[in-house]
């Protein structure tokens, strides 16, 4: 039963070669999406591609019920899994930097690196840009340290926030895609008749 090391299935030494497997794996299927582009990742918020919405959507859904099924079929104990840890201010302010970022630079962390890779120019930008506020967080995080730790809820899942069984919350999220999904679709044909 998963997870692997936890369960002491595998040994404690193969949780970085793992990673890197899943990196790469990950690399590449940002790449052949075509995330190394950053008109294609901005398009989301322009409304002219709403690629990068429906991937990371039947991402989220896909894993979310392959790991609950895992459970219910018990080849997977959810109580093992880690939860990150919830800082209100943390993610509310982190996210709407991000988010700012994102619309920009037509990056996230991931599809920069993934940019860089290939060798573009304003990715490499990007990834400088991320470093350098790396470098001031970490320079004065005394004084970000108030706002960071602010508000902890523990390692609280949106389910247990909600007070909802897991089960219901998974029929409502996908529902929620399905008509994202097509609410994007109706979006993307407006706007392309504008530009195009």
């Amino acid at each position: 039963m998963g997870p692997l090391i936890p369960n002491d299935l595998i040994p404690f030494e193969w949780n970085l070669v793992i990673a890197i497997i899943i990196g790469i794996a990950f690399g590449y299927i940002l790449e052949s999406s075509g995330f190394s582009s950053s008109r294609k990742l901005a398009g989301v918020f322009y409304g002219y591609d709403f690629a990068v919405l429906k991937v990371f959507f039947t991402a989220a859904l896909v894993s979310v019920i392959g790991i609950f099924y895992m459970d219910y079929l018990g080849y997977v104990d959810f109580s093992m899994l880690y939860v990150h840890p919830f800082y209100l201010w943390g993610a509310l302010i982190g996210g709407a930097i991000m988010g700012v970022g994102f619309v920009a630079g037509g990056f996230c962390p991931g599809t920069s690196l993934c940019a860089v890779a290939i060798g573009k120019i304003d990715a490499m930008i990007y990834v400088i840009g991320i470093m350098i506020g790396v470098f001031i967080f970490s320079e004065f995080y005394s004084f970000f340290e108030p706002i960071y730790d602010g508000y902890f809820y523990g390692n609280i899942t949106l389910t247990e926030s909600l007070n909802i069984s897991p089960y219901w919350f998974i029929l409502f999220f996908t529902i929620f895609g399905i008509i994202a999904f097509a609410l994007s679709d109706m979006v993307r044909k407006k706007v392309k008749k504008v530009f195009y």
